[in-house]
């Protein structure tokens, strides 16, 4: 069994159901001590043409075989087989129901991770938390109770029966059981460390497994083909390693449980036939005893099982325990209040921030607003910040009090899910499901319509594009998008955000990856369908921002200027700078393709 403050309760939850099987364990564990009377009924019989049954002296003959021998063992078949059937529903299957519960909890939790999180740890890690360590907590579970209670029940009950018979050959025989249980633990405190090492090694396997599959077209189009296996290659081999050595740590412990098991066995044919020889045991009860001592022989390597089952439990429930106890770095503050539906005005006061764990701020002393309903262009260099404009208002990171404001309220008191829920988002990644593009274009609304998502899809120049596809808008997406072009996925991304008809839309450099022509086609449909909500669009082509109502300029983490195109051409030396570079560069390739 294994115990840990997320798995208890299940024992309480299941309780009933584990009884149950308990009570068909022991239905089982008593009825297969019947076997060891009816073999010494048997060879007693046959031996000396006479045997005691009930404590009466019978003659051996065919009535005493059918009625005291072969009807007995029909029904400990018959109740083996119904009590085994019972236990195996009751232990697996509240096992099974065990693990859904706790994968659910897991992945809620998950849900509620910030950005910190999952930038530190990888997705292959997380999945091998899902995969072997859940399947190991449930093995331990269920396999657990059963062999603790199946362990006890028919150890007792056996050794009772023993005692019975002749104590000092039982307490011959438990001796080296003593000396199992001390080096059991010795050995089991072993393996719960390698087992811990052989799940790090999984992890960072699966980690390297998860990257190369998806970064495969860059592997190929680098031909790195040979580097990515070596190195895949000494992950393995450590992973190969780690198992091994757990391994070792198991086959030490089942030797170790062999040698005492046969040492026993020696005992009781050693001090059981001189007992023989003494006339204090017939062969019958020496068989009988024997009998009863195979059946300890199971609760043994149930006791060594346990002890190896339990030790892989430990080390993964550890590791589960860590991701469910993971600090939820951005949450709600106990002073939170809905502010009603939010029209998208943003304000910035003076802020400055540094990503967990760096030591240089990334952005610092930023003040600028965004008036509801503006149309608002970011633009600067490559790192200066634009992104972490975006991120900080879709509350991906903490900040301090007074620093940002919508709608005139601080952004730590409104709910996270208030400010997301009126705010539609164009990452830079442009992350699609593997679904039908209708799905993925619908993915932030319930109810929609097949009219909706073809005007989303037109408004975001892709319309076109999905029509050519042999399924249309039912086409299914390979994994995270890739079965479409750089553009096309944009510009699905960007029909998503339009779906939502949110109060504020933030574009991340969402048309980086479509000619001017779409480009101008897109931002055209965007003033027309996004009129009088706020809508704040980075970029870094000059010409995706010109024409908005108003330019934040951000250059090393600090806003240097704010107003219209011709406001900052004049005013900002850096901005102008960028203008002419972009219109020089237009020029060239003009030449070019003259």
């Amino acid at each position: 069994m294994i115990f840990g403050k997320y798995i208890n309760k299940y024992y309480i939850k299941y309780l009933w159901v584990l009884l149950l099987g308990i009570a068909a364990l022991f239905m089982v564990d008593s009825v297969q001590l019947i076997v060891p009377e009816l073999y010494r009924i048997t060879v007693n019989g046959i031996m000396y043409g006479e045997t005691e049954v009930n404590g009466v002296l019978k003659t051996f003959d065919m009535d005493v075989l059918l009625d005291n021998v072969c009807l007995p063992l029909l029904f400990v078949i018959l109740t083996l087989v119904i009590g085994r059937f019972a236990w195996r529903i009751c232990f697996f299957g509240s096992a099974i129901k065990m693990e859904t519960d706790l994968r659910s909890t897991m992945f809620d939790h998950c849900k509620e991770l910030s950005q910190e999180y999952y930038n530190e740890n990888k997705v292959g890690g997380l999945m091998s938390l899902f995969t072997n360590d859940l399947e190991t907590v449930q093995d331990c579970f269920g396999g657990g109770v059963l062999m603790a209670a199946d362990a006890a029940m028919l150890g007792v009950l056996s050794i009772i029966k023993m005692a019975r018979m002749n104590i000092w050959l039982t307490l011959f025989a438990l001796i080296p059981m003593v000396f199992l249980g001390a080096v059991g633990t010795v050995v089991g405190k072993t393996m719960t460390k390698r087992w811990d090492s052989r799940q790090e090694a999984f992890s960072r396997l699966s980690d390297f497994s998860q990257e190369s599959f998806s970064g495969i077209s860059v592997i190929k189009a680098f031909v790195r083909e040979t580097r990515e296996l070596m190195a895949f290659a000494r992950l393995n081999r450590e992973n190969e390693d780690a198992n091994v050595s757990f391994v070792r740590a198991s086959v030490l412990l089942n030797i170790l449980v062999t040698l005492f098991v046969e040492s026993v066995i020696c005992i009781i044919f050693g001090y059981g036939g001189y007992l023989v020889y003494t006339g204090v045991f017939n062969v019958g009860l020496l068989i009988e005893f024997a009998g009863y001592f195979t059946s300890v022989i199971w609760p043994i390597m149930a006791i060594a099982e346990l002890i190896d089952m339990r030790s892989r439990g430990k080390a993964s429930l550890k590791r589960i325990t860590e991701l469910i106890e993971a600090d939820i770095s951005v949450k709600d503050r106990d002073d939170v209040v809905d502010p009603g539906e939010l029209k998208g005005e943003i304000e910035f006061r003076d802020l400055t921030f540094t990503y967990p764990g760096m030591n240089a701020p990334s952005l610092h002393n930023v003040s600028f607003k965004i008036n509801a309903g503006e149309s608002v262009g970011v633009i600067g260099k490559t790192g200066s910040g634009k992104t972490t404009i975006a991120d900080l208002i879709l509350r991906q990171y903490n900040v301090g009090d007074g620093m940002i404001f919508i709608d005139g309220h601080d952004i730590n008191t409104i709910p996270i899910k208030v400010i997301r829920k009126y705010t539609a988002y164009v990452p830079q990644d442009n992350f699609l499901f593997s679904d039908t593009i209708e799905n993925n274009i619908a993915f932030a609304v319930d109810d929609f319509t097949e009219d909706e998502v073809k005007q989303a899809a037109q408004y975001a120049g892709v319309a076109g594009d999905i029509e050519e596809f042999p399924e249309k808008y039912k086409t299914i997406l390979g994994e995270r998008g890739v079965t479409v072009s750089g553009g096309q996925k944009q510009r699905i991304s960007i029909a998503r955000a339009l779906m939502k008809d949110a109060s504020m839309i933030i574009m991340d450099d969402a048309v980086s990856a479509v000619d001017t022509k779409t480009e101008e086609q897109i931002l055209e449909a965007l003033h027309t369908v996004r009129s009088g909500k706020t809508t704040m669009m980075i970029a870094h082509r000059v010409s995706t921002v010109e024409d908005m109502d108003k330019i934040i300029y951000v250059e090393d983490g600090t806003v240097t200027a704010v107003g219209t195109h011709e406001e900052l051409y004049e005013t900002c030396e850096a901005y102008r700078k960028t203008v002419e570079l972009q219109r020089l560069e237009e020029e060239r390739k003009g030449d070019i393709n003259a």
